[in-house]
């Protein structure tokens, strides 16, 4: 047996994507962390970076809870108590207390009924959508929807798929409509926040049309929301897209990876779901759990969100964001209105935002371009992202390096 056929080939693909602009690279490798000093956050030492300490625009980590003492501690203390790893799946021998005491609190936290854990986001959503869709299931999905909605609905092999353009709740009133009678279930799935312009779903008026149609549909219309970008860094108690607009999902999927701070993810629903979910999701039965220490880090996180702390630090990031969003603007750069710590500038040209980020880059900054087809042509952008770890004078810092750009 040889490779060297296909690698011919792998190679020429790889070489035609860094040609079109759109090829991701050499990943960044982080070195160490220098503690927030002088007015200034933290800052990120590179592998061949030599001294230059980077201000980090390109992270999740929206509360900056996976720098915190309390957090580190807790993961530490549980690893010294069961180890490092879960040593088996769930319903073998790998659940400890800390699962257990976890999706207890994320249940009680989303005032749903229960909660289950899974080795990420991307994961839950793999497992949970194919488990919720049957032979004769319309899936109804937002255009901008995250690649792990894209192909849960492509694993799941639904009787019809329909896609609306990108908030265009009208065109999903007409599809719900049209379809009248013609299958037994929907499931109409969403982000909450979009993690790629931080803007969020109308999840209050998405579920007023449901309901308008759902006794059309002899099973139902269910709404799946995947709102990792949105919990613990969006609405005042950090409950995410639901406590900005209203509205509730039927099935809604969060991580822990971003605003907790840890890793893994997570669903909430009614008693009866996740019973069935835990039954059913290969995902979960076939998959190791996030570790003992992970749960009990990300348990800590949740606690410190769910406190007067936990408001301190979102009204922090919402001002923060509202600060940048105004200081783009003043400098001639579009964005968009909003209170979520996404912030993107709007490039619309590939080549231009590939340059910003590289003057980013320059200036010590790490920014995320997002071009074709990470984003769709004419909305390449770079994604800033903000974390309550920043500071005032780190926002000066990027605004002064933006308005230096030709």
């Amino acid at each position: 047996m040889s490779l060297a056929k296909i690698e011919t080939r792998l190679n020429d693909k790889v070489r035609q994507l860094r040609m079109q602009g759109i090829g991701k690279g050499q990943e960044k490798v982080i070195t160490g962390i220098r503690p927030a000093a002088n007015g200034f956050g933290p800052r990120y030492w590179l592998e061949g970076g030599g001294d230059t300490a980077y201000l980090r625009m390109n992270a999740n980590a929206y509360l900056g809870l996976g720098l915190d003492p309390r957090v580190i501690r807790s993961e530490s203390e549980a690893c010294d108590r069961f180890g490092t790893g879960p040593g088996a799946v769930r319903f073998i021998s790998g659940t400890y207390q800390p699962h257990v005491a976890l999706e207890k609190k994320l249940a009680e936290f989303h005032g749903r009924e229960a909660a289950m854990l899974f080795s990420a986001a991307y994961a839950t959503m793999l497992g949970v959508l194919p488990q919720l869709i049957e032979q004769e299931t319309l899936v109804v999905s937002d255009a901008l929807n995250h690649n792990c909605i894209i192909n849960a609905i492509r694993l799941a092999q639904p009787a019809r798929k329909e896609v609306f353009a990108h908030g265009d709740l009208d065109a999903l009133n007409d599809i719900l409509s049209s379809h009248r009678g013609r299958f037994k279930r929907v499931c109409v799935v969403t982000d909450g926040v979009f993690s790629m312009r931080g803007d969020h779903a109308a999840l209050d008026r998405i579920e007023a049309i449901c309901k308008r149609h759902e006794n059309a549909y002899e099973q139902g219309i269910l709404t799946l929301v995947d709102d990792s970008h949105g919990i613990g860094a969006f609405g005042r108690t950090g409950r995410g897209t639901e406590e900005v607009v209203g509205g509730r999902a039927d099935v809604l999927v969060g991580t822990l990876g971003k605003a907790f701070g840890v890793n893994g993810g997570y669903v909430v629903s009614s008693a009866a779901v996740i019973a069935y979910l835990r039954e059913s999701a290969p995902l979960y039965i076939y998959s190791n759990p996030i570790t003992p220490g992970e749960a009990a880090a990300a348990l800590t996180a949740l606690q410190i969100v769910d406190s007067p702390e936990g408001i301190e630090l979102l009204e922090k990031l919402r001002r923060l964001s509202l600060g940048l969003r105004a200081g783009l603007k003043r400098l001639g750069f579009e964005t968009l209105p909003g209170e979520h710590p996404i912030v993107p500038i709007l490039i619309r040209d590939t080549a231009a935002t590939a340059a910003l980020a590289e003057h980013f880059f320059a200036h010590g900054i790490l920014a995320a371009g997002l071009n074709y087809p990470v984003v769709p042509k004419g909305e390449e952008e770079i994604r800033l992202q903000i974390s309550a770890h920043h500071t005032e004078k780190d926002m000066e810092y990027l605004l002064e390096i933006l308005a230096k750009f030709k």
